[in-house]
């Protein structure tokens, strides 16, 4: 590991951001406050649990109605880490993302929380939102690596620096990354960060070198590989439309794409027209119709019936 891209939390630099925030002078009582993301010395959790509504092929058969497991899966054993990078205003875990809920925890407990999920019968060990996290959950996993036998997710926004990924490559079997926006100006409005399609771009070619070509087990549990996700929302198609423009450029066995339907008014969209809505049917199957026609059906999409607030986990703390 680099030790001078990932251990020297005085001067923090361990995503795009690159805001310099003496991450040493938080210890994580209260709510964060030191630097943009805001996250502690130590890793800050708020759940650690089975988790069933991801893609199939990360958590298992999807629940159609209600967060009742279906009987027969087993989950993935999803890691909730307070504190984001990104900070966009309709994240629908902004308690957590914006807010810092949760729980501080050392980084032994956290290798300990891996190999309890696993027993439990996780598919892989999901990590949301880690990248504040960086060194912590690299040595987490040095630690646990000797008994841990199921995959590791990347769970990520997808602003990630290059020198991040290099370093977490080692570690990560699958890269479950968002390309949110493509319009600098709807990225700047939305998230703070007009450069974030470049980077997340840049990123997602980067897992796909890492990972190569999707590999599932005779279950179809992904074993590796990239899933690249892209939220439509309401009013931004035309964005959408550009944005799959440059993902159809892309080697295309080497990633799985994910359309997702399920934007929810959530944190301060609720008063920001034409985010303050769902997105409608049409514009959802405009914006599937579209990736069709490029070829990109190597994936999924979600119904409407998806957008719904009660799959939003409920941050209590649950496993840590």
């Amino acid at each position: 590991m680099d030790n001078n891209f990932c251990q020297d939390l005085r001067c923090c630099r361990l995503c795009p951001r690159g805001c310099g925030a003496d991450r040493t002078q938080n210890t994580g009582n209260g709510l964060p406050h030191n630097g943009i993301c805001g996250a502690p010395a130590l890793p800050r959790l708020a759940r650690a649990a089975l988790h069933y509504w991801e893609e199939p092929c990360i958590s298992g058969k999807a629940a159609l109605s209600d967060q009742t497991p279906p009987a027969g899966t087993r989950g993935s054993g999803t890691v909730f880490f307070s504190c984001c990078n990104l900070g966009c205003l309709f994240c629908q875990n902004h308690a957590i993302s914006a807010g810092g809920y949760g729980k501080t925890v050392t980084i032994e407990r956290l290798a300990e929380l891996f190999l309890e999920l696993q027993a439990a019968g996780a598919y892989n060990i999901n990590l949301v939102s880690a990248t504040p996290y960086l060194p912590h959950v690299i040595k987490a996993l040095q630690i646990a690596r000797p008994r841990l036998t199921v995959p590791v997710v990347y769970n990520t926004g997808g602003y990630e620096l290059p020198e991040a990924l290099h370093v977490l490559a080692e570690y990560v079997d699958i890269w479950l990354t968002d390309l949110k926006f493509y319009d600098p100006a709807l990225a700047q409005k939305l998230c703070g960060a007009p450069d974030y399609f470049d980077v997340a771009y840049a990123a997602a070619q980067e897992m796909i070198g890492h990972a190569g070509k999707p590999v599932f087990d005779q279950e179809g549990m992904l074993q590796r590989g990239v899933i690249i996700r892209h939220l439509a929302m309401p009013g931004q198609r035309a964005d959408s439309k550009k944005l799959l423009d440059m993902l159809a450029m892309l080697p295309r066995d080497g990633f799985l794409l994910s359309l997702m339907s399920q934007y929810t008014p959530f944190y301060k969209a609720k008063q920001m027209p034409p985010f303050h809505r769902r997105i409608s049917s049409f514009e959802y199957r405009d914006v599937v119709n579209y990736a069709e026609e490029l070829g990109l059906t190597n994936g999924y999409m979600q119904g409407r019936s998806s957008a719904k607030e009660e799959y939003t986990p409920a941050f209590d703390l649950t496993g840590i």
